[in-house]
């Protein structure tokens, strides 16, 4: 039998039942990844049940079971989205099947998949930055007098850019289940400073520990640092008791759908959310 050490003492505390252990591990198993990343998943998973089930193979993920799965999907969709289902695969399957990213990684899955990007593969299709007469456009469309939404959708805008900032980190998603409030801004982060004004923003999927990041708009990005001031002073007028930084006029937070349709009044299908990443990724990089 180990004895422990007697140098070293260890806290006095009260012992769980199994029930709770287990009910304490089913949580942290369950907050693992996201929920987004899961319900994406969880998708694969089907796909790749499917699969075995139409064409009577076992459920085990093998290599060659997997090699086969890769040319049979690579014949429907790019195969770089079958890489990433491999990964779903591994995620959901590794608690039943341990050695699955073994198989995965094994030299006849990787050469089934690097056949079929190069059989199959094509190029991606990204969406274009924004431009700075884009900008302008929405800008100058405010007028005078422009109300609490435009202003919302204007501000997100021209903020997402200059802080290079994800659509999904500025809007909830459309399905309800994937909203979680842990990564919603909150108007009580925002701060006013000599020469900017910053606000907090608390995490996003690939922040997996919630660590958060400080955001700034500086005063010499004058169309961002303005259109926030008028946000803030129209939000603070309507909803002076809500938590929340990002709210339309019917008092809830913008959804993507959202963000995207008034996105669609000015631009076409060649602008999406990642437009405003990639133009102040590009701005910066000519800026040197």
């Amino acid at each position: 039998m180990i004895k422990l050490s007697s140098s070293s003492r260890q806290p006095i505390r009260e012992a769980w039942t199994l029930e709770r252990l287990n009910a304490e591990l089913t949580i942290n198993l369950g907050m693992a990844i996201d929920r987004s990343t899961h319900s994406s998943y969880t998708s694969v998973l089907n796909s790749y049940i499917t699969f075995c089930r139409l064409h009577g193979f076992d459920i085990e993920p093998t290599p060659r079971t997997l090699a086969l799965y890769v040319t049979f999907q690579s014949m429907y969709i790019n195969p770089k989205s079958v890489d990433t289902y491999l990964s779903g695969i591994c995620n959901q399957l590794e608690m039943h099947f341990p050695l699955v990213r073994t198989a995965r990684q094994s030299t006849l899955v990787s050469r089934a998949l690097q056949g079929a990007k190069r059989r199959f593969g094509v190029a991606t299709l990204r969406k274009l930055p924004l431009t700075r007469n884009n900008l302008l456009e929405v800008f100058s469309s405010l007028g005078r007098s422009p109300s609490h939404d435009d202003l919302l959708f204007a501000t997100q805008l021209f903020v997402g850019t200059d802080c290079l900032m994800r659509l999904a980190e500025l809007t909830w998603p459309d399905k309800v289940s994937l909203r979680d409030y842990r990564k919603v801004t909150m108007r009580h982060s925002v701060q006013h400073l000599d020469n900017a004004i910053s606000f907090w923003l608390p995490g996003h999927k690939a922040d997996q520990y919630f660590e958060g990041n400080r955001l700034f708009i500086r005063k010499t990005s004058s169309e961002a640092y303005n259109l926030f001031k008028s946000y803030i002073s129209s939000r603070d007028n309507c909803f002076r008791a809500r938590p929340e930084l990002w709210l339309r006029t019917n008092g809830t937070i913008p959804t993507r759908s959202w963000f995207i349709h008034r996105l669609r009044s000015f631009f076409p299908s060649s602008i999406g959310g990642q437009s405003m990443r990639a133009s102040g990724a590009t701005a910066l990089a000519e800026a040197g």
